[in-house]
């Protein structure tokens, strides 16, 4: 069982996949060749999941950063004998600069450790698993490195060093004095494809310091904001563009699966696919963020992704795989133990069957919020936004799973309500650049009804607010969302009633929010939800 908190944990990314390293130097957390694919280190959700591991013997003091501008981590290990610096991030194109950082990306993870003064003993020990722990490949030593075979992968690792291997397992222990270092390099193929070759010491030293800048070049030119705490919000739009799937746009809502809610609990999901409800409110943030570029390439590909659907009639689908899969049908892996012993582990997510009505909302929403940056819409975005209005106008009857995906029967929640509102209130607004005034009392019409059935059906007194879902008595953290869409001013007597109400009784201990309180079909408790607080906050 991992000991290891999650928040031990710090992301590398080349736009196209994630690895998880912790303070010690694993990596225990690498899915190849894209976030959402089988992984070939999982010790992040079992011992024997697999890892590798680059750390200094008897350190007794670690200290880590991202170099300034970059996804690129910088880990300081001090030890009675010396000192040891780690430079670790996974390898962008060649020259890839500004908006073409991670065009090209390799498939390589980058990892140099030098002595900055006396002399510190390495150890590294290189234990992959592909395929979450199933595939004990074969290792094989090759000059300057080890070749490991299984199923469809193979993973080529360049070391200067010899790395004796025992089963699965390639173990070194090696001294460094100061001005020395050793680097590596941790290259992925399919099984089909021309095995690569190791990469020169000069080589690995080459493609840092060039991943390096490209993060730089991305920075400069996208993080132009100057508020408060400055450095957390950049470095927070670099987070987001690490968690960007460069070939289409896609963002992933979570470089992992089935880390828990509560330990122990079954609340445990996959994360690696991108929602269009999430990816618009990470269009949002990156545009408070001074990031809106990606904008114009996120609609186009949206509209690719869901606008056949939208014209057969059928419900938009509420998340895809990075590449724009629509079949994401779960399994739970019983072999894995999960994070501090949390089953199931599971590999895709069943939310992708459905209906979620607010994604009409976000969509608008997010369209609205970067209209700057939409002036020159192709006649395809453009054509899909108008149908997104126009099947909010025709469905918002209709009963869902709402935008916490319970997992029981559809019914009327009333934030899928409100944010059919909102598809209609923004598409107005939206009319002269969707080329729509033809729709427009159309729009009027039906968002007024919507308005009418929420302030009559979404109201309980007996909880003395805005709740759930009409008929209801439960309090959800989504009705937060009514003051800052426009809906209705916080100040209104009903809204504050609700927002009192949520403050009283939706809060724990330490005023962080739960998104509800009331059953959901799902055994263990809820967890507190940040993003509700910060509804709550604002």
């Amino acid at each position: 069982m991992s000991n290891v908190p999650i928040a031990d944990y710090a992301l590398l990314s080349d736009c196209r996949s994630a690895a998880l390293v912790s303070r010690a130097g694993f990596v225990d957390w690498l899915c190849f060749p894209r976030f959402d694919g089988p992984s070939v280190f999982a010790r992040l959700l079992d011992e024997q999941g697999g890892h590798w591991s680059i750390s200094a013997v008897g350190a007794t003091e670690v200290s880590r950063r991202y170099i300034n501008g970059t996804m690129a981590l910088e880990t300081t290990f001090r030890t009675p004998t010396g000192s040891a610096v780690l430079v670790e991030a996974m390898a962008m194109g060649r020259n890839e600069r500004g908006h073409e950082l991670g065009v090209d990306s390799p498939g390589v993870l980058l990892r140099s450790v030098s002595c900055q003064s006396g002399t510190v003993e390495i150890e590294l020990e290189y234990a992959p698993l592909f395929e979450y722990g199933l595939i004990f490949p074969l290792l094989r030593s090759i000059e300057g490195g080890i070749i490991a075979r299984g199923g469809a992968d193979v993973l080529v690792l360049s070391s200067p060093v010899i790395l004796p291997i025992e089963g699965s397992i390639a173990r070194a222990r090696f001294i460094l004095h100061a001005g020395e270092q050793a680097s590596f390099a941790l290259q992925h193929r399919a099984s089909w494809e021309k095995t690569p070759e190791v990469y020169t010491q000069a080589a690995i030293t080459d493609s840092l310091q060039d991943t390096v800048v490209g993060w730089q070049t991305w920075s400069d030119l996208h993080q132009r904001y100057e508020g408060p705490w400055r450095d957390l919000v950049h470095h927070s739009g670099r987070v987001l563009q690490a968690l960007t799937f460069r070939p289409t746009g896609a963002i992933v809502a979570a470089p992992t699966t089935s880390l828990p809610e509560s330990i122990g609990g079954e609340r445990n999901w996959d994360y690696r696919y991108t929602w269009i409800r999430d990816s618009c409110l990470t269009l949002e943030a990156l545009w408070v963020a001074a990031c809106p570029d990606e904008a114009h390439w996120f609609f186009s590909w949206m509209a690719g992704a869901v606008a056949s659907q939208i014209r057969r009639g059928v419900d938009i689908q509420i998340m895809f795989g990075v590449g724009g899969e629509r079949d994401l049908s779960e399994r739970s892996l019983k072999h894995l133990a999960g994070w501090r012993a949390s089953r199931p582990v599971r590999v895709g997510n069943g939310a992708w069957e459905q209906r979620q009505l607010d994604v009409y909302g976000e969509l608008l929403g997010a369209a609205h919020r970067l209209r700057d940056q939409l002036s020159g819409l192709d006649e395809v975005t453009r054509h899909f936004l108008v149908e997104v209005a126009d099947a909010a106008a025709a469905r918002w009857r209709e009963r869902d799973q709402g935008i916490w995906e319970v997992r029981g029967d559809p019914r009327d929640f009333l934030y899928s309500k409100l944010m059919c509102w909102v598809a209609l209130d923004r598409a107005r607004d939206l009319a002269d650049l969707l080329h729509a005034h033809d729709r427009m009392n159309a729009w009027t019409a039906t968002r007024e009804q919507i308005r009418e059935a929420i302030i009559t059906d979404g109201w309980s007194e007996k909880a003395g607010a805005f709740t759930q879902a009409f008929g209801s008595d439960d309090l959800d953290a989504s009705a937060l969302m009514m003051p800052i869409v426009g809906f209705l001013p916080a100040t209104d007597p009903r809204m504050r009633s609700t927002i009192d109400a949520i403050a009283e009784r939706l809060t724990d201990e330490h005023g962080l929010v739960y998104r509800y309180r009331a059953s959901d079909g799902l055994e263990g408790s809820e967890g507190t939800f940040l993003l509700c607080t910060f509804w709550l906050a604002q």
